[in-house]
């Protein structure tokens, strides 16, 4: 599946691949995050990614950013940057 540059392809632990539209991106700390959307059914679904990747990495990895001051810290970023932006 080819992406575009504002979607990312997310490979579960099952092998199932989900396709999430990247919202915004930002650097903190010297590590990327990405606010990204899902649609899964009726639901739509928003999430914080954070790029785990190695230097030895061929692609990019992330992962979902579940630690509480972590996400809110990147929550609170993303909320700056997305201030002047309607979301439909």
């Amino acid at each position: 599946m080819g992406n575009r540059p504002n979607e990312i392809v997310f490979t579960t632990q099952d092998d199932e691949e989900v396709v999430f539209q990247v919202i915004e991106q930002t650097r903190l700390g010297g590590v990327d995050y990405l606010l990204v959307s899902t649609t899964d059914g009726d639901e739509e679904e928003a999430l914080i990614l954070k790029d785990i990747s190695k230097d030895t990495d061929t692609e990019a990895v992330y992962d979902i950013v579940d630690d509480d001051m972590e996400f809110a810290m990147a929550a609170e970023i993303f909320k700056e940057l997305l201030d002047d932006i309607e979301l439909y």
